[in-house]
């Protein structure tokens, strides 16, 4: 996607709901109001909770 586009507006175009996804850069979690790069390579996980 082309940047630069914050974490938020990313989430938006591709339909996700931000509270639902953590958003990786490298090693690094980032927030929704980041700025990514055209080059920036993220990975969006899913949010999961358990326990015992």
């Amino acid at each position: 996607m082309p940047g630069p586009r914050s974490v938020r507006a990313l989430l938006e175009h591709l339909a996700i709901n931000p509270e639902t996804v953590l958003v990786i850069r490298g090693d690094t979690l980032v927030v929704k109001d980041a700025q990514l790069d055209d080059d920036d390579v993220i990975e969006i996980r899913p949010v999961t909770s358990g326990g015992a």
